[in-house]
């Protein structure tokens, strides 16, 4: 309720106003704290989807090899002949003399013999085809470079999906140990009360309160370096996601983890759908390509022409005395290469350089994919087998705390084997916790390998 000094008057009008304004006020502090509370979760799939759309290393890829499509529609065009809608009016200057060049008789001389009448109109389509090894040779580079620029799009995009599954399981990771953190935080602190109120009741000496605040002191840097390490991890990963990556967001919680695939299914999933041989395939196939266009320049090129339509001192399907100005023209072309100062054999012997080492980037790209196929496996491998043992030293590390306080109280066990078993505890969760970001690391990277993620 809003109360006025006496003596005050206000009209109707600006009472309304004033109730109006302050109820848009708390209006807008609604909305505020709402927009304040809403934080957007993210999955996985989502994130890869943003990224994507964000990185631009990948939209580099994804054009260049939109640009390699537009290259091979233009190399099987060049196949095809051209059509072109020639129009000239062309006036020479007289020599004041006549000649019988012209279709109806006599007519005056142009001063440059180069030229056929004072006027001349030519109005004609003109299709020109060329064919030669040449042309096809380019197809085979285009295709064989759209080839590669895919290849070199899915390494792209699965460089990417690595990227962020490292960045999205990292933040994971990041916040169970901070969790972890806070819980070993409230040990701590529970465990710093219970020796205080025992040295009040002189059960136990002012030494064991010391050791378990500085225990808690411990605690509390743990925790605000990794507060730090979470929200450098989160903006990390918001880089990739957002415009602004200041944006507040949360992940999900990773799934339980799927099984690690038999290394049969692994060999053939993967040999099918490696990027990097792929790549280097089409780079093989590139060079050869290459070869064959500069073995083209030994052999002649044929050019066809056909042309229609006027080239006359008239603009008109007749001229003087009814010639007919309306025809056509034919004509072929044969180039035959004859002498180049060995340019040609030079071209070739250097295209054959080339394609000697595309087959030796392909023979490393099957020996690098094989080391990195079998490295990866085990890698996943051993993770998997650790989480098992992981989880019972947590198990133990926990029963062992539970078991050594109880002995505390009792009076049979020190504060420092209260501290060293939770020291203990904490360093079998944070282990367990990074084994499980392990595992998942690895899995993504089978996954990416096989082409199923």
């Amino acid at each position: 309720m809003i109360h006025l000094p006496r003596g005050t008057f206000l009209s109707r009008t600006t009472f309304l106003c004033l109730l109006l304004a302050f109820t848009r006020m708390d209006g807008l502090r609604a909305q505020n704290s709402i927009a304040a509370d809403t934080t957007l979760i993210v999955s996985l799939g989502e994130a890869i989807h943003r990224a994507q759309q964000n990185e631009p290393a990948f939209a580099a890829a994804v054009a260049d090899r939109k640009s390699a499509g537009v290259d091979q529609y233009l190399a099987k065009a060049a196949l095809l002949p051209t059509a072109l809608y020639h129009n000239q009016i062309l006036y020479t200057q007289p020599n004041g003399q006549t000649n019988q060049g012209g279709q109806a008789g006599t007519q005056p001389s142009p001063i440059f013999i180069a030229n056929n009448a004072v006027h001349e109109y030519a109005s004609q389509a003109s299709i020109n085809e060329t064919i030669g090894l040449k042309q096809f040779a380019a197809i085979h580079t285009a295709d064989a470079n759209a080839a590669r620029s895919a290849a070199e799009l899915e390494i792209a995009r699965r460089g990417l999906l690595a990227a962020v599954v490292s960045l999205y399981y990292g933040l994971a990771n990041a916040n169970r140990k901070l969790s972890l953190l806070e819980e070993a935080l409230k040990e701590s602190q529970d465990f710093a009360d219970q020796t205080q109120k025992r040295e009040s009741a002189r059960e136990v000496a002012l030494a064991d309160v010391l050791k378990a605040q500085l225990q808690q002191q411990l605690r509390q840097r743990d925790l605000m370096d990794a507060t730090v390490a979470t929200a450098k991890a989160k903006l990390e990963l918001g880089v990739l996601l957002f415009s602004d990556p200041r944006t507040s967001y949360e992940t999900m919680a990773p799934n339980a983890p799927k099984a690690i695939p038999t290394r049969a299914e692994m060999i053939a999933a993967a040999g099918a759908s490696s990027p990097e041989i792929k790549s280097a395939l089409a780079s093989m196939r590139v060079a050869d390509a290459d070869v064959l266009t500069a073995k083209a320049a030994y052999l002649p090129d044929l050019g066809l022409n056909f042309t229609y339509g006027i080239d006359a001192p008239q603009f008109a399907r007749r001229g003087d005395a009814g010639v007919n100005n309306l025809g056509y023209s034919m004509s072929a072309t044969l180039d035959i290469p004859v002498w180049d100062w060995f340019s040609t054999q030079k071209r070739v012997k250097q295209s054959e350089i080339r394609r000697t080492v595309a087959r030796v980037t392909l023979s490393a790209a099957q020996r690098r994919f094989v080391a990195t196929l079998e490295e990866a496996y085990a890698e996943a491998a051993t993770a998997h087998d650790q989480l098992d043992l992981l989880d019972l030293n947590v198990r133990t590390a926990t029963e062992s705390l539970r078991l050594t306080r109880l002995r505390y109280t009792a009076g049979e066990a020190t504060a420092l084997e209260v501290v060293d078993a939770q020291t203990t505890l904490l360093t079998a969760q944070t282990s367990q916790a990074d084994g499980l970001s392990r595992y998942e690391s690895a899995l993504a990277n089978l996954q990416l390998l096989t082409g199923t993620l």
